[in-house]
């Protein structure tokens, strides 16, 4: 499930560091819990759904498509669709979903893909730039196998929200360095490190226009209207539609 964020944490290297983001030890458990949860299935998946808009015949590349929840949606509204992610153990629970005969890869978005230049019509990147240090190389190979005109719609957590959870426990808020944030995550019983990177709105929008991307959408959606009722506990503090969990991208290969 996604997290609202912890506190950053200074990086420091030890002799035998923790493996961070082992979504294989927690995939089924992190499958059943993103099917239902607010923040995936009734806020962040409605609102790249309403980002994508008519996908009919169009290729896409789902870029970490863990157990393929937004590839099943994007194929049920006639995408031809492609679902690539660095986890084996995710991927099965995909193909569980999705049936054998999906297209589905384990890929590492911090290397090379292995798809041709101007493969797809979109490529979808949710929630997963934020687990990478330096975005150059990743959104170098994005725009490359997108076809000139093509759309990179991306979702990650909103650079904000980690100034609000500094500033709740009395901390200066570091809002312009990119720092590493580590949190914990359990899932089916098992407990993972999770580690992400933090970095500034200007920082994002630098390194997207840098890789050849105009951006089209900055967007802040609302969850869904059925969410209110089903999560009253954790929505009693909203007063209105919104909150600054993920922020949005529609990008536009030049």
């Amino acid at each position: 499930m996604a997290r609202m964020p912890t506190m950053p944490e200074d990086h420091v290297e030890t002799a035998h560091p923790p493996r961070y983001n082992d979504y294989d030890r927690m995939a089924e458990g992190y499958t059943a819990e993103n099917e239902t949860s607010l923040l995936n299935a009734y806020y962040e998946r409605p609102a790249m759904l309403q980002l994508a808009g008519d996908v009919t015949g169009r290729r896409i590349l789902d870029v970490g498509c863990g157990s393929g929840p937004l590839f099943a949606e994007l194929r049920d509204r006639g995408a031809f669709v492609t679902g690539i992610d660095a986890s084996a153990g995710m991927l099965e629970q995909a193909r569980r979903r999705l049936g054998g005969d999906a297209d589905l890869r384990v890929a590492d978005l911090a290397g090379p893909l292995s798809f041709p230049d101007d493969a797809f019509d979109d490529v979808i990147a949710s929630l997963v730039l934020h687990y990478l240090e330096d975005w150059g190389p990743p959104l170098a190979e994005l725009r490359r196998v997108l076809k000139p005109g093509g759309r990179l719609l991306v979702s990650v957590d909103h650079p904000f929200s980690v100034v609000l959870f500094q500033q709740m426990a009395g901390e200066k808020p570091r809002y312009f360095e990119t720092r590493t944030r580590t949190d914990e995550w359990t899932n089916g019983g098992q407990t993972v490190q999770m580690r992400f990177w933090d970095r500034p709105l200007h920082a994002m929008t630098e390194a997207f226009t840098a890789a050849g991307f105009r951006i089209s959408v900055i967007s802040e959606p609302p969850f869904v209207p059925e969410a209110r009722e089903l999560f009253p506990e954790e929505l009693r503090e909203i007063t209105g539609t919104r909150f600054a969990c993920f922020l949005f991208f529609v990008l536009e290969a030049g």
